[in-house]
């Protein structure tokens, strides 16, 4: 399986991209939101066409019985949360993808925390039904929480350090950023530097951190 192409951005379209790694083009399917990523990062012309800007995609290879399909993902975040979809019976990649165009990561973890099947069913082909039963199958892996209160806190420990205890919203959201891939000490140091208010503010913030 791939992990990841890193080449020349060949063609782009709305939710495809051909990457040329080495004279050969390997061609992706890519969410609307890896799109944007791609035409903010230069990734079109003004003609519309594209650029040929060096471009790394993460992957993911979907093997069927009548084809061999790559998906691309500007993040590895958003390639994680493609994988966590697709375990949902009856979400297949194309619904995966549908969600990830209608939704940012920090959207839907935060959409999952809030039980808001609503914004999931934005999604094109997306019924409400399903968006309810990808909050119950996934809402936990996304977003597991500290059963904890207060503020963001630097208390000293019995040894002397500084310990850092996370409040419930900063709880969520570093075992969210933890199911998309990131290691906790990763995770931990992004949301200490964050001061955002609710969950959703708090991973947007920190994935900003964590792509730089």
């Amino acid at each position: 399986m791939y992990y990841y192409l890193n080449g020349t951005l060949a063609e782009l379209s709305v939710n495809m991209a051909v990457i040329d790694c080495g004279g050969v083009g390997y061609l992706l399917n890519i969410s609307g939101t890896t799109y944007d990523m791609l035409v903010k990062k230069g990734g079109m012309t003004a003609s519309g066409e594209a650029s040929g800007v060096k471009t790394k995609l993460y992957t993911y290879q979907a093997v069927r019985e009548d084809a061999i399909e790559l998906y691309g993902f500007y993040s590895q975040s958003e390639c994680n949360l493609f994988k966590l979809l697709i375990t949902v019976s009856g979400v297949g990649p194309k619904a995966a993808m549908a969600i990830l165009s209608a939704l940012s990561v920090e959207s839907f973890v935060a959409a999952c925390a809030a039980n808001d099947a609503k914004a999931i069913s934005r999604a094109n082909g997306v019924g409400l039904k399903t968006a309810q039963k990808i909050i119950l199958e996934l809402k936990d892996k996304v977003a597991k929480g500290f059963e904890m209160s207060g503020d963001i806190l630097d208390t000293v420990s019995a040894s002397g350090t500084t310990a850092y205890v996370p409040s419930s919203v900063s709880g969520e959201a570093i075992d969210a950023l933890c199911v998309l891939g990131y290691t906790t000490a990763e995770a931990t140091k992004a949301v200490k530097a964050c001061n955002g208010a609710t969950v959703e503010d708090i991973i947007r913030q920190a994935l900003a951190l964590l792509m730089k």
